[in-house]
């Protein structure tokens, strides 16, 4: 489950109104109404810190001002032993925009829109890097969806935020109001809370709730991740009329698309990003809603797997098409069991499990129909480069496995803080221009270089192929089994198989050592 903090009171002039209608819905809800529709599958009894509690249904905490707001936000949260999400009660929002943020793997996780360049139609975000040297901290005064634009967002993260009182360098963005926090961050965002109500004076009237509290949680050293609305709707209403042009926008926009979209992993490899996910969302729309479950889909995988394993083992021309066919849509489905997954919102350990588990055995069956076809042929025994192949493949496993859960245990690189107090964010900027710097440097800086080298679209498919993902690797099986001998086959994936490891074993070792 998830906290829901949903908040009515702003300290701004635009607090949220209710009754606010949405007549061309069913059934005519108020934005309040929707949204409590909306979130009642994490919080079936979320929290409501509002100035009057009139038109909020559930539990409603009334407040009186702003040190008020704060204080009830802390209490809200203080002792939670779960995630938190938090919302402004007057948003209108797609269902798909709540599960992918209340979903994200980032310990916080804020929506935000980017100032568009100067001059430009086009929402192309300013440059992050900006040296300290060129900009002078600001009370950010420029206004962007209704809201004063006092944060600076970089790529992935919120770098600083501004008050009424507290300047921030070269501000270029606004944060919209849903945030959602991993539970660890839920004594900091208490403890924030209530030291900013005891400055809630020196706040102004222009300042947004959610807005102060990233501010906190960022001088705090945490991390608040960023995302856009991209393919998704959000918006503050205050109004009738508002709402009535957001709804109609919003219609505009076709949710189910961008949930297809979602379904689809965006770190595939370039053979399933390119050969298998132009089309298997497809098939994954199509048996999900004819009530397909995950796992059904992952059984007519593992069937078709064990048939091309057969079909490769009568060691004909023939068999070895037929078991090239057959081995490319088992991948498809292997694919499209994750996307109905996701599509479907139908997670479980046991399909988790047989999705792990059963992309090994087809991968293995497959060998070995190969390596008994190749002596059906009379193409000679490979059963040893057979079994190199196999081991080369485990080991790989066993490195990916391992490294990911070592990787898991190691504590993120701490950000720097700064007082509440702080009017300017200078001391900040100057701490991670610091950081920044000494990350840069020996194996860490390699690292980095590498990275940046991604932003090259051959460079980036290069890397995705040269760890021989099991889309790569299935491709290299059927294109090999059916234009060749098994002996071929079984080479290509022990010289490729052995170039992925030693990459990713030295990248690896890298890392470690960063």
């Amino acid at each position: 489950m998830t906290r829901v903090v949903l908040l009515g009171s702003s300290p701004g002039p635009h607090s949220s109104p209710t009754g606010i209608k949405l007549a061309s819905l069913p059934g005519a809800p108020t934005v309040t109404e929707r949204l409590h529709s909306q979130l009642a599958s994490l919080d079936p009894n979320p929290i409501t810190i509002t100035r009057s509690a009139a038109g909020h249904p559930g539990h409603v905490d009334q407040t009186r001002d702003l040190a008020d707001d704060l204080r009830a936000v802390a209490d809200a949260v203080e002792h939670s032993t779960e995630n938190l999400f938090i919302i402004p009660t007057n948003s209108l929002i797609h269902d798909e925009l709540i599960y992918q943020l209340s979903k994200a793997k980032r310990g916080a996780q804020a929506l935000i829109a980017k100032v568009p360049r100067p001059d430009e139609d086009s929402a192309e975000e300013i440059p992050d890097h900006v040296p300290i040297d060129e900009a002078d901290p600001e009370i950010g005064h420029q206004v962007l969806e209704s809201l004063k634009v006092r944060a600076r967002a970089g790529r992935s993260r919120v770098v600083s935020v501004g008050t009424a009182h507290h300047m921030v360098t070269r501000p270029n963005a606004v944060l919209l109001g849903p945030l959602h926090l991993h539970q660890r961050h839920a004594a900091t965002l208490a403890e924030v809370a209530r030291e900013m109500a005891d400055m809630a004076h020196l706040f102004g009237d222009d300042d947004d709730l959610v807005q102060l509290l990233v501010f906190g949680l960022v001088r705090r050293g945490v991390s608040v991740g960023v995302r856009g609305r991209r393919d998704l709707f959000f918006s503050r209403v205050h109004s009738q009329s508002e709402a009535d042009e957001a709804l109609a926008a919003m219609s505009e926009i076709n949710e189910d698309k961008a949930k297809l979209n979602n379904a689809v992993k965006g770190a595939d490899g370039f053979f399933t990003t390119f050969f298998v996910s132009t089309y298997s969302r497809y098939i994954a729309r199509w048996a999900a809603r004819r009530g397909l479950t995950p796992n059904q889909v992952t059984l007519i995988s593992i069937a078709m797997g064990v048939a091309a394993a057969l079909a490769f083992a009568t060691g004909t021309r023939g068999g070895a098409v037929a078991g090239a066919i057959l081995i490319y849509f088992a991948f498809v489905f292997d694919c499209v069991d994750g996307q109905v997954a996701r599509y479907a919102r139908k997670f479980g350990v046991l399909g988790a499990w047989l999705d792990a588990t059963f992309d090994r055995f087809k991968e293995y069956v497959v060998m070995a129909g190969l390596a008994v076809g190749s002596v059906v042929a009379g193409y000679g025994d490979v059963w040893t480069l057979a079994l190199i192949a196999l081991g080369v493949q485990s080991i790989r496993h066993l490195l990916d496995f391992s490294f990911g859960a070592a990787n898991r245990r190691k504590p993120p690189s701490p950000l720097p803080t700064l007082a509440l107090s702080a009017v300017s964010d200078t001391d900040l900027r100057r701490a991670l221009e610091t950081r920044r710097a000494t990350r840069n440097t020996g194996v860490r800086g390699l690292l980095k270089m590498w990275t940046k080298a991604g932003k090259f679209r051959p460079v980036h498919w290069a890397r995705k192929m040269i760890v021989f993902p099991i889309g790569e690797r299935f491709a290299a099986i059927a294109i090999t089994a059916a234009f060749f001998e098994p002996r071929v086959t079984f080479l290509t994936l022990v010289i490729w198989g052995s170039i992925a490891a030693t990459y990713s074993l030295t990248g690896r070792l890298m890392r470690s050592l960063a």
